[in-house]
């Protein structure tokens, strides 16, 4: 009994540990595509609301559907690889859907539109991606559980959900602007843009997948 308390005590350790080395080695990727998203910014902040509309529902369903293969991926690997076998589809699913569609969600809409209101942006408006265009976010988060499910990767699929999700919640955020930002509220925009992508999406790909992987104690 010790003996199982011990070593699931070393697994956590091992998980946290990991999710250190993560998120410190996103970091400077994280900065680059806030950076990207700032020069973005400066380049669409005339745009109308209903262009920026429409490009975030482009970033944002392939966000959705990166985000799920690689989730899904991380689980199949870590935990069906072992096996080497499939994963219970309906587990998988559940694990990809949530991982994704959840965590995309609080990424791309709920921290910009909460940088939107701290800052006083005028048009603010939350867009949940899996309600509100649900026809479009929702099978794209299943087609990515599926590519999982027959081929899992992580790397470049991790790597592209990053940006995308970093130039999501840009456009969510010029949607709500009117007029130009001065040079303090761009910092500020800065630092929600790597907040918004920097945790969350370490979140969604290494640690909530990795919550449902136990260690063997054979």
């Amino acid at each position: 009994m010790s003996s199982c308390a011990e070593q699931t005590h070393q697994h956590n350790q091992s998980v946290s540990s990991r999710i250190l080395h993560e998120l410190k080695n996103h970091a400077p990727f994280t900065i680059f595509g806030a950076i990207t998203g700032i020069i973005l910014m400066i380049l669409f902040k005339n745009i109308p609301s209903k262009f920026a509309y429409n490009i975030f529902y482009i970033l944002h369903p392939f966000h959705v559907v990166l985000s799920a293969l690689v989730t899904a991926s991380m689980y199949e690997l870590h935990k069906c690889g072992r096996i080497r076998g499939k994963c219970n589809i309906w587990i998988l699913l559940l694990i990809g859907y949530v991982g994704s569609v959840g965590i995309a969600t609080i990424s791309d809409s709920l921290i910009p539109y909460l940088a939107e209101a701290m800052l006083g942006m005028p048009n603010r408006q939350i867009h949940i991606g899996f309600i509100e265009k649900w026809w479009l976010v929702n099978p794209l988060a299943v087609a990515g559980v599926a590519l999982a499910y027959f081929r899992p990767t992580t790397k470049f699929p991790h790597g592209g959900h990053v940006l995308l999700s970093t130039w999501a919640s840009l456009f969510h955020i010029l949607m709500a602007m009117v007029g130009t930002l001065n040079w303090l509220m761009y910092i500020a925009v800065f630092i929600f843009l790597f907040f918004a992508v920097w945790i969350p999406c370490c979140i969604s790909d290494i640690v909530f997948p990795l919550l449902f992987v136990k260690q063997n104690h054979t």
